[in-house]
């Protein structure tokens, strides 16, 4: 697709703004603008979706208040939008693929719009997998008889992954500041382990926490002359260079050691002044980690077993000796696993599942 340069700088700015705090309403807000020029559209919506017992429902609507999401739980049962989206996660979906214009005319939620004036006349959507049981589903809306196009959803869906990441970040640190007095604040439980850096290696802050655990982790040849692990700052460092597109994939470090896996997630933070600090929040996973329930009950028995040897981190090769399986057999089931479970790769899966355990 071709991008002219302003389209391109919107997009830049959207992303920047996802990335600006870790309050989810003040991200939505900052990134309101230049999306809804982007795709274009006349109003975006947030719902978190918490599945459970009683499904729960949660909207953040950035700008002016829509009067119909307010009830929305009245006329949840009746959202076309809902199916179609659970049905295709992270694939952004135009009202054209969900249903027939005479049955978005004839829907609740359309005549209820109609009543209070609002006339939403089209809508694109996706859903963000946060976590097995948390989803955010994320909407457009148009109040004019003006399709979404093919274009407009291939720029929403160049967004979706920064969409995902400000939701996961900002769900992980519940915010009520900024920089490293939330950290002090939100994660002083014993048990908290983190430490806040300013690139390129000047640590401003370390809990009690992550002192015990670093040095236990690490050898002092293992340190950089600032203190900081050269490994954990070497991964600090190339996202610092990244792209936000680039940098998605490696915000999360993996090393297993013994019995235990060493886990640290990097968060940047927002700064209202200064170059943006990182927080390294760090957490150790034992190798028999338990395989969550509700990833469980997602899962086939076989899957499950599947599962669990990838938690033992056990190989592909390792897992189908076990289980007397082909090797190619086990690869599919390992995709499968991932699709169901909305994860990118094994240690997405290995950090989802340890959130689910003992969130990070």
């Amino acid at each position: 697709m071709n991008v002219t340069s302003h389209e391109f700088a919107l997009q830049n700015k959207v992303i920047a703004a996802l990335n600006s705090t870790l309050s989810l309403p003040q991200a939505l807000e900052a990134a309101r603008a230049p999306l809804l020029e982007l795709t274009p559209a006349d109003y975006a919506g947030l719902c978190l979706v918490k599945l459970g017992a009683v499904m729960e429902f949660q909207w953040l609507v950035p700008g002016h208040r829509l009067a119909l999401l307010d009830e929305y739980s009245k006329w949840a049962d009746s959202d076309f939008v809902r199916a179609p989206i659970f049905a295709q996660p992270n694939v952004v979906l135009r009202d054209s693929e969900m249903l027939s214009r005479k049955e978005l005319e004839r829907s609740a939620l359309y005549q209820r719009s109609k009543e209070l004036d609002l006339s939403l006349e089209h809508v694109m959507a996706v859903l963000l997998p946060v976590y097995p049981q948390l989803f955010g589903a994320f909407t457009l809306y148009r109040d004019r008889r003006l399709a979404f196009s093919e274009r407009d959803a291939a720029f929403l869906t160049s967004l979706t992954p920064h969409l995902l990441n400000a939701v996961r970040n900002c769900r992980e640190v519940q915010t009520v500041s900024t920089g490293w007095r939330l950290l002090e604040e939100l994660y002083s439980r014993a048990d908290a382990a983190f430490v806040v850096v300013a690139p390129p290696s000047h640590e401003v802050l370390r809990s009690r926490r992550a002192a015990t655990l670093l040095e236990r982790w690490f050898h002092p040849s293992d340190l950089h002359a600032s203190g900081i692990p050269r490994v954990l700052m070497e991964r600090l460092e190339a996202l610092t260079r990244m792209t936000p597109d680039a940098r998605l994939p490696f915000n999360v470090w993996v090393s297993l050691h013994g019995d235990a896996y060493r886990v640290v997630r990097f968060v940047e933070l927002p700064e209202a002044e200064g170059p943006r600090q990182w927080a390294l929040i760090l957490h150790e996973i034992p190798l028999s980690i338990p395989l969550p329930e509700t990833m469980r009950q997602q899962l086939t028995a076989r899957q499950v077993d599947i599962a669990r040897g990838m938690l033992r981190n056990w190989s592909n090769e390792q897992i189908a000796s076990e289980l007397g399986l082909a090797e190619d057999t086990v690869k599919t089931h390992v995709r499968d696993i991932f699709r169901r479970l909305q994860v990118d790769n094994r240690t997405d899966f290995l950090y989802q599942a340890a959130h689910l355990n003992k969130p990070v």
